[in-house]
């Protein structure tokens, strides 16, 4: 709850003034709206919300630190954090797709690629689509192509990505 946007986080928002910037997470903050950042896709959910138990369309905003049993829904099932446990489906993977199936760029930071089905993303665009990955500790990305490789943490990276994708847009 006291966690606040880094670096990382600011720069992907003030991005937003020169590209259409779209964010798939699997961060259950909310550090990047906080940061500024518009349009955020939280795949494993948000911890800032709960949901029914009985009908997943139903999700509310709460501003404690905790759900306690007995906290209903307008339906009388009980509530619960709106996240994804694993093992459980990830419901936002299909819109995920959608949105990076039409990128110009497709940027992965700070994963190791090995939590599926988010870390298959990065083989939703063509071969025509630029990638790149950022983080100190580069993921086996042997099977990707057109993929630049930015061994950086998230901070240093993205600002590194800024002026690459400048020059990309440049030329």
């Amino acid at each position: 709850m006291e966690a606040k946007p880094n670096a990382g986080h600011l720069i992907l928002a003030e991005m937003e003034k020169d590209f259409d910037v779209r964010i798939v997470t699997q961060n259950v903050d909310d550090l990047h709206e906080r940061a500024g950042s518009s349009q955020v896709m939280h795949i494993h959910g948000e911890i800032r919300k709960s949901r029914s138990t009985i009908d997943p369309s139903l999700v509310y905003d709460i501003n404690r630190v905790e759900l306690n049993e007995g906290d209903i829904c307008e339906k009388g099932s009980q509530l619960r954090p709106h996240i994804v446990w694993f093992g459980e489906e990830v419901p936002l993977i299909g819109k995920a797709v959608e949105w990076i199936s039409l990128a110009d760029f497709f940027v992965v930071v700070g994963t190791s690629l090995l939590v599926y089905p988010a870390a298959g993303l990065i083989m939703v665009p063509g071969s025509n689509v630029k990638k790149f990955v950022i983080d100190p500790e580069i993921p086996d990305v042997s099977a990707v192509q057109n993929i630049e490789l930015i061994p950086e943490k998230a901070s240093t990276g993205l600002v590194l990505l800024r002026n690459r994708l400048n020059t990309f847009c440049m030329a």
